[in-house]
Order: structure tokens, then C-alpha cells, then sequence
């Protein structure tokens, strides 16, 4: 049984192979938290009558995950890394498509 108790420092989440993948891991956040303003921007600018400011915003951010999004995915390391990814990547799209269809980039 004590062969099963860890000891020493505990690895990242998204490093699950051991070793230490900063930028991987940072670019795996971005579109994460990117992904997700973008997508509940969209959905503010949907339901609500919102200034064109959040059209361009939610239009930019869901823009940013994707191609951000893309990249990363051919660069990530882990399984972990490409379920958030991936995760960041829809909901940027969606984002990106709902602010699109309300306007996009045009005021």
C-alpha cells in the first residue's frame, strides 16, 4: 500500500507526461478564458439590446481563441492540454458566430 502514496511535488494538470510545457499551458488557458468571454458576450449580445462596443468585443475574442486555438492545438503536448483547447475553441466559435450575425466588426 505504500507504493501507491505519492510523494514529492504534485505534476500541473496539464502536464501530465511530467516534464514542464509553459507556453503550451499558457496558450491552452488563453483560449480557455477567451473562448469563454467570447461565447457569454454572445450570449449578452443576443438577449440584450447591448452597444456595438460588445458585438466588436465578442466578434475579436472568439476570433482571437480560434486562430489561437488552432495553433495551439498543433502544438499541445498532452490529452489535457487538447480537451481545454478544444473547449476554448467552441466556445469561441460560437461567440465569434453570434457576434458576427448581430453585427460583427461593423458598428
Amino acid at each position: 500500500m505504500a507504493d501507491n502514496v505519492r510523494t514529492g511535488p504534485r505534476p500541473h494538470i496539464l502536464n501530465t507526461d511530467g516534464r514542464p510545457h509553459t507556453l503550451e499551458n499558457a496558450m491552452a488557458i488563453f483560449v480557455l478564458v477567451a473562448g469563454l468571454i467570447s461565447f457569454v458576450l454572445g450570449l449578452i449580445v443576443r438577449n440584450a439590446h447591448t452597444s456595438p462596443a460588445a458585438h466588436i468585443i465578442a466578434t475579436a475574442t472568439g476570433l482571437a481563441a480560434f486562430l489561437v486555438g488552432l495553433y495551439a492545438q498543433m502544438v499541445s503536448s498532452t490529452r489535457n492540454q487538447r480537451v481545454v483547447i478544444v473547449a476554448g475553441m467552441i466556445a469561441g466559435f460560437v461567440g465569434l458566430a453570434i457576434g458576427l450575425s448581430k453585427g460583427g466588426f461593423t458598428p
